[in-house]
């Protein structure tokens, strides 16, 4: 898609990532932080191991109550969750912020280069 600035120039408009591609990688990034399995998050989630992977990788839309559930056996609070999707998105889309680390195809080390939002929020950034 592309959008028209004044005077009829077209720009480009950048890809935005599927709204599942980034709460999957922010589950997965708690989950590997926390050093925890995917055998053991499903299972206090009361999920199959592939359901959660797939989960993480943004292929499946999961529902609320999964969601809830996988939330709640990382300890992570569902707006917590939101709000690192949320400014993780924002800081992608925003002009000057700099290369961040997609999330969606290959998670970091655990201890990147991490930039604080004025929410507190933690941003993933290349190294």
């Amino acid at each position: 898609m592309t959008i028209l600035q004044a005077g009829g120039a077209p720009t480009p408009r950048r890809h935005e990532p599927l709204l599942r591609s980034l709460l999957g990688a922010v589950l997965r990034h708690h989950r590997l932080a926390q050093g925890r399995t995917l055998r053991e998050v499903a299972g206090r989630a009361q999920v199959s191991v592939a359901y959660l992977s797939e989960i993480e990788r943004g292929r499946k839309e999961v529902s609320s109550e999964v969601l809830g559930a996988v939330c709640r056996s990382l300890d992570l609070r569902l707006v917590d969750l939101v709000a690192a999707a949320h400014d993780t998105l924002a800081a992608r889309t925003a002009p000057g912020q700099g290369e961040l680390v997609d999330l969606t195809t290959r998670l970091p080390p655990v201890s990147p280069q991490v930039d604080q939002t004025p929410s507190g929020t933690a941003l993933l950034r290349a190294a």
